[in-house]
Parts: structure tokens; C-alpha cells; sequence
């Protein structure tokens, strides 16, 4: 069973910044669209951002403008570097690899991030 790997998580402070990362296998990572999600207490999980194997890149409206992903595709690695924390911000992210070949998707088992006010 294939599982994707997210370190970074901790508490923020609002306004302050956390850098996500997510590893996975180079043998789905480089033919994946590897995305973020986030699950808030009690609420359903959201998506965050997602980026693309031709490195486009797209954001929910609530994180545009704050929060950036990228990769690279030499490490296995995706990041989600988060800037301008608010509480709201506050879940578990989970990172997610969508292989467009074989129509799967791989999660890795989540990440706590806690931005105090």
C-alpha cells in the first residue's frame, strides 16, 4: 500500500508562516497531480491547492495570495509553504498524489496545524 509521507505541521501564531512537505514514491510522484487538503474539527475535508505535473498550480479562494505549492520532482517532494496564518487555518492537512493513469489516489495519514490568535 502506497502511502504518502507530510512533515512541517505545528503551531503558528496569526501571521506567522509553516512550511508542509509530502513525500511519496518516485514511482507514482512524477506522473501524479499531488494536492492538499485540510480537515477543520467537526467539518468535512476541503481542498487547498493542488499542483499539477506541468507545475500549474491551483488554489482555493480562501488560501490564493497566502499559501504556495510546489515541487520537485528530483526529491519525490511536494511543499506547501503557508504565509499569513489565521486561526481559521487551523486542521489537519492531509497531501494527496492522483495518478491520472490508473485513475488512483494515494493520502498520507495527515499533518496538525494550530495558528493561535
Amino acid at each position: 500500500q502506497v502511502q504518502l509521507v507530510e512533515s512541517g505541521g505545528g503551531l503558528a501564531q496569526t501571521g506567522g508562516s509553516l512550511r508542509l512537505s509530502c513525500a511519496a514514491p518516485g514511482s507514482i510522484f512524477s506522473r501524479s497531480a499531488v494536492a492538499w487538503y485540510r480537515q477543520a474539527p467537526g467539518k468535512q475535508r476541503d481542498f487547498v491547492a493542488r499542483i499539477l505535473t506541468t507545475n500549474a498550480t491551483i488554489y482555493a479562494d480562501s488560501v490564493r495570495g497566502r499559501f504556495t505549492i510546489s515541487r520537485d520532482n528530483a526529491k519525490n517532494t511536494v511543499w506547501l509553504q503557508m504565509s499569513s496564518l489565521k486561526p481559521e487555518d487551523t486542521a489537519v492537512y492531509y497531501c494527496n498524489a492522483h495518478l491520472w493513469a490508473s485513475n488512483d489516489d494515494y493520502w498520507g495519514q495527515g499533518t496538525q496545524v494550530i495558528v493561535s490568535s
